[in-house]
C-alpha cells in the first residue's frame, strides 16, 4: 500500500529551480534512501513535505489523501516524523519531558494537570517495542550520542508517526551504534512504519534501504533498488561524472613535527576533557584521530590550535612550547564548524580568504588592506580548487557547504603551514566534494605536510591516515598502523576498550 505519494512537486527561490517536478512513492514498511550532492534539492523536498516550505506547484498524497501542510504542525498531525541531524533536544530536560514539549491536551497524550509518571511508562512500553532501550527519567545531557538520537525516534513515534524522516542519522554514531540503528530502523519496518533515510554514506544505504532515489540539480535523476545497484554507480548518478579512485600511496614519515606531552585540557563546563595524553606527528604522514563526538577530540584540536589553554602538560610544534603568534603560523586549522569557526557568513570570498593574515602583507599591513591583492589571490584559489562562485566578491552565504569548505582548505593550505589540523573536514559535504578535500589532503602530506585528522567518518580515517589514534573519554585508546586497523577492532576501540586488552584477548 503506498503511504506516500509526491507527484510533480516543484519549489522555486529567486534564480534557483530547488525542485523541478519530483516523483516520489513511497509504501508502508519500506525504507526509501534519498541521495544528492549538497544543494541536489534533497532537503527542499523534505521540508516541503514536512510543511516548513509549501511546494509551487505539484500534489503531496498520504494515505491517497491529497494534503497541504501549512506547518511541521500539520504534517505531525499526519503522521510524519522528522529526526534532523542535528538533534532538536532540550539538555536539562529529561527524556519524558524533551519528548512531550510541545504537546499540548488537545493532542490527548498527556492532560494539564500532568502524570510524569503516566507519561514515563507509556515511553517505556513504547521504547520495549520498538528496541530503543532506554530511562525516561535521565537528563538527556548525560546520555551518549547515540541514546540521545533514539530520544528523538521516540519522540516521533509518541507523536504516532506513520512515516519517519532521518536526516544524516549516522553522522555522529560509532559502528556499535550504527549496527544498533539500522536494527532498529529495520524493526520499525517490520511494523509498517516508513522511513526516508538521507546519508552521505553509500554502504549504509545499501545495507539498509530497499530503494533509492537520487537528486541532482533539483531533478530526479533516477531511481532504483538496492538489489540492482552499487555504491559506485551511485555515486556517479549523483556527480554525474565518473569519480576517479583516490592514490594515496604511504606517507614518508620525517623529523616529528608536534609532540604532546601529558597534555590535559578543559571543555567549557570545567570538566577534564582531554587526560594526560601522549603522542607525536611527524613530517610527511596523516595521523587520524578516531572517535564518537564528544570524547575530547574538540578541545584537544582547540588546545593545539591556541585557541584554548591546556590545564596542563606541554604541547611543541617544531621545537616551540610557547602559544605566541609565532607559533600559531606554523599551524593551518580546518575547524569543525566552518560557519562559527571556520568563515564569516556576512563577508565576501576575498575577505574569509584574507582573514588570518589580513595584516601582513601581501594583503595589509596595520589597518589598510590591499583589496586588489586580495582580489587577485582569490581568483586564483577559486580557479586552482575549482569553486564554484561568480567571483571574489561574492558573499561566502551564497555558497554550497561544498564550496565554502573548498575556500577555507585554499586559505589554510596557502599558509604553507608545517602542521595542518583538518577537524571534520567532509562534515556535510557531498560525494564530489568529499573526494576532492580528500586529494587534497593527500597532495599536502605528500608535500610534507604534517596532517592531524579528527573524523567520526570511520571510513574517512581508515580512507587518509598513515597511522591511526582512538580516543575515549578523553584517553588515548590505542594507537595503531593503518594497513593493520580493522573496524571490529577500531569500533571495540571507540566504545572503550583499549587495544592492548583487545590483542589480549583475541591470542
Amino acid at each position: 500500500m503506498t503511504l506516500l505519494r509526491m507527484v510533480k512537486v516543484t519549489k522555486t527561490f529567486p534564480g534557483v529551480i530547488a525542485n523541478d517536478k519530483i516523483q516520489l512513492e513511497i509504501s508502508a514498511g519500506e525504507i526509501h534512501a534519498l541521495l544528492g550532492e549538497n544543494g541536489s534539492g534533497k532537503t527542499t523536498l523534505m521540508n516541503s513535505l514536512y510543511g516548513i516550505y509549501q511546494p509551487d506547484s505539484g500534489e503531496i498524497f498520504i494515505d491517497d489523501v491529497k494534503v497541504n501542510f501549512k506547518s511541521p504542525s500539520d504534517a505531525i498531525e499526519m503522521g510524519i516524523g522528522m529526526v534532523h541531524q542535528h538533534f532538536m533536544l532540550v539538555p536539562t530536560l529529561t527524556v519524558a519531558e524533551n519528548i512531550i514539549l510541545g504537546l499540548s491536551s488537545k493532542d490527548k497524550r498527556w492532560n494539564p494537570v500532568l502524570d510524569i509518571r503516566a507519561v514515563e511508562d507509556k515511553i517505556h512500553e513504547l521504547a520495549k517495542k520498538h528496541g530503543l532501550l532506554i530511562d525516561p527519567k535521565a537528563k538527556v545531557w548525560q546520555l551518549p550520542v547515540g541514546a540521545q538520537q533514539r530520544v528523538e525516534i521516540l519522540k516521533a513515534l509518541y507523536r504516532d508517526a506513520k512515516l519517519l524522516i532521518l536526516d544524516e542519522p549516522t553522522s555522529v554514531l560509532a559502528p556499535q551504534e550504527i549496527e544498533d540503528l539500522i536494527n532498529v530502523l529495520r524493526s520499525l519496518a517490520a511494523t509498517g512504519k516508513s522511513i526516508i533515510f538521507i546519508s552521505h554514506k553509500l554502504n549504509e544505504v545499501m545495507e539498509i534501504a530497499d530503494n533509492i532515489s537520487v537528486l541532482r540539480n533539483g531533478v530526479l535523476e533516477g531511481q532504483v533498488t538496492a538489489a540492482d545497484t552499487t555504491p559506485k554507480q551511485l555515486a556517479e548518478m549523483m556527480v554525474g561524472r565518473e569519480l576517479v579512485p583516490l592514490k594515496k600511496g604511504v606517507g614518508k614519515a620525517g623529523e616529528i613535527i608536534m609532540k604532546v606531552g601529558d597534555t590535559s585540557v578543559k571543555d567549557d563546563r570545567g570538566l577534564m576533557a582531554v587526560k594526560k595524553i601522549n603522542f607525536e606527528l611527524f613530517r610527511g604522514e596523516i595521523l587520524g584521530i578516531a572517535g564518537i563526538d564528544g570524547n575530547g577530540q574538540k578541545e584537544l584540536v582547540e588546545a593545539i590550535a591556541g585557541v584554548r589553554d591546556p590545564e596542563s602538560g606541554e604541547i611543541e610544534i617544531s621545537g616551540m612550547s610557547n602559544s605566541g603568534r609565532e607559533k600559531s603560523r606554523l599551524i593551518g586549522h580546518v575547524t569543525e564548524d566552518r560557519h562559527h569557526t571556520g568563515i564569516i557568513m556576512q563577508f565576501s570570498l576575498s575577505e574569509n580568504f584574507a582573514l588570518k593574515s589580513c595584516d601582513t602583507q601581501p594583503f595589509g599591513k596595520w589597518y589598510k588592506l590591499n583589496i586588489n591583492t586580495m582580489r587577485e589571490h582569490t581568483e586564483k584559489a577559486i580557479s586552482e580548487f575549482n569553486i564554484k562562485a561568480s567571483g571574489p566578491d561574492t558573499h561566502i552565504s551564497t555558497l554550497s557547504g561544498g564550496n565554502q569548505q573548498k575556500l577555507v582548505m585554499a586559505r589554510e593550505l596557502g599558509l604553507r603551514p608545517k602542521l595542518l589540523l583538518a577537524a571534520q573536514p567532509t562534515r556535510g559535504l557531498d560525494v564530489g566534494a568529499t573526494e576532492y578535500v580528500h586529494q587534497r589532503l593527500i597532495e599536502a602530506r605528500d608535500d610534507e605536510m604534517a596532517i592531524l585528522l579528527v573524523s567520526t567518518e570511520l571510513e574517512e580515517i581508515l580512507t587518509l591516515s598513515d597511522r591511526i589514534m582512538v580516543m575515549y573519554e578523553g584517553e588515548i585508546m590505542g594507537l595503531i598502523d593503518s594497513a593493520e586497523a580493522e573496524r571490529n577492532i577500531l569500533g571495540l576501540m571507540m566504545a572503550g576498550t583499549r587495544l592492548g586488552s583487545i590483542r589480549e584477548n583475541s591470542q
